[in-house]
């Protein structure tokens, strides 16, 4: 798999920070690595994203003058060469911090590489919740909000459906486990006459639809949770309408409002499921009015979620380095702890105990506009309100 090399921007004239050896050089190196070939539909925006929080920093004078550099490998979805390329870019190209990661899987191979490393890591998509808990160390930050975060954003609202019987479907593997097992523990303790009659596992990226939904509508749920993405939700969704799966039956979906999945089902998309998901040309604040006028300035096109986690990632990496005033791994931390960093959805900050950002998301449901599916009835939910205690956080986070 081919290195792709970003440099954007001039180098600016300026002083070093803090006089530490590493900042002395010339620039300073992010090693990003991603899904590129495994999930093209989100990667290529987050690319672009990330492309163009890269020229605006170098633009505003880099780190402390120092031209900011990303060096990009594909993983293809797989644990195995994900490490093989963070390796690559921590003892070759020595790159300050790790950052990126698509699957959950993926994720976590890489938050261990940099325990084991001591190289700052910082994931911008992996959603499991061990991420940051049970698997968290002190090494890894995320960005994107978790699991049990964008669980509970939508439980609150699945909470007053009627519906008391319940099925789920999910891909089999870390994200998708991690995503049904919180949501139901959530929803379970908000309303304790829900009944769970079902689950489905379809294995990642190889849905059969057909007998999927076909076992679904036997269990006879008042309600569905689904957790499929990318093109299985594509496949679930044309079964599920064809076979009447979602007539009468409310649906509750992980990231489904998200352009690069919303935007392939087009006029099937089914009517009144509750998602999260981003509704980028409805959102009108200063920060996103910002982002999205430089974003199709430079590209001609309209931002995914994928592209705002993509330039969310380089910006609060920027502003982590700059407040460290050194590439040193120990600095780095004590610098992440507590920062708070900007994004098109407003300021957020990583969170000291337990390195999780307080990003939030768009909760609303599915509408079809012009051929086309939409979020409507939507709100913005701040990451911070749907967090864990400190208290429960030190129940789930070993200490280390």
């Amino acid at each position: 798999m081919s290195t792709l090399r970003i440099v954007a921007g001039t180098l600016l004239a300026g002083l070093a920070l803090s006089g530490s050896p590493a900042l002395a050089q010339a620039e300073i190196k992010i090693g990003e690595v991603n899904s590129y070939s495994g999930l093209p539909a989100f990667t290529e925006p987050y690319r672009k994203g990330w492309q163009l929080a890269v020229e605006e920093v170098n633009a505003a004078g880099g780190i402390g003058g120092k031209k900011l550099v990303v060096i990009s490998k594909d993983d293809g979805g797989r644990p195995a060469d994900a490490l093989t390329a963070a390796n690559e870019l921590v003892s070759r190209e020595e790159v300050a911090i790790l950052a990126g990661g698509f699957f959950s899987n993926v994720g976590l191979a890489l938050a261990d590489f940099a325990k084991q490393k001591n190289v700052f890591y910082l994931a911008g998509e992996p959603l499991t919740d061990a991420m940051v808990w049970s698997g968290g160390n002190r090494n890894t930050f995320r960005l994107r909000p978790s699991n049990y975060m964008q669980a509970a954003m939508l439980a609150e609202e699945a909470a007053k459906l009627p519906a008391k019987k319940w099925a789920t479907v999910a891909p089999n593997y870390e994200y998708g486990q991690s995503a049904v097992a919180v949501f139901k523990q959530i929803l379970s303790a908000k309303r304790p006459d829900i009944e769970w009659v079902g689950e489905q596992w379809p294995p990642q990226g190889k849905i059969d639809a057909g007998p999927v939904v076909q076992a679904l509508a036997a269990m006879q749920p008042e309600a569905v949770l689904n957790v499929t993405f990318g093109p299985d939700l594509v496949k679930f969704v044309r079964e599920g309408n064809s076979r009447g799966l979602f007539k009468n039956r409310a649906v509750v979906s992980f990231l489904t409002g998200e352009p690069e999945y919303l935007d392939p089902l087009k006029d099937e998309t089914p009517e009144g499921w509750i998602v999260t998901g981003y509704p980028w040309n409805m959102i009108h604040t200063p920060a996103h009015d910002t982002f999205l006028k430089a974003y199709q300035a430079k590209f001609n096109d309209y931002p995914r979620l994928g592209s705002l986690v993509g330039y969310t990632l380089i910006k609060s990496a920027a502003a982590i380095l700059i407040k460290a005033g050194s590439t040193d791994t120990a600095k780095l931390i004590a610098a992440a702890e507590g920062i708070e960093f900007p994004s098109p959805f407003g300021p957020a900050t990583f969170r000291a105990i337990d390195h999780q950002s307080t990003l939030g998301a768009y909760v609303g449901r599915t509408a079809v506009k012009d051929g086309k599916g939409v979020m409507v009835d939507f709100v913005y939910q701040d990451g911070a309100k749907f967090l864990p205690s400190d208290a429960e956080v030190r129940k789930l986070r070993p200490a280390n």
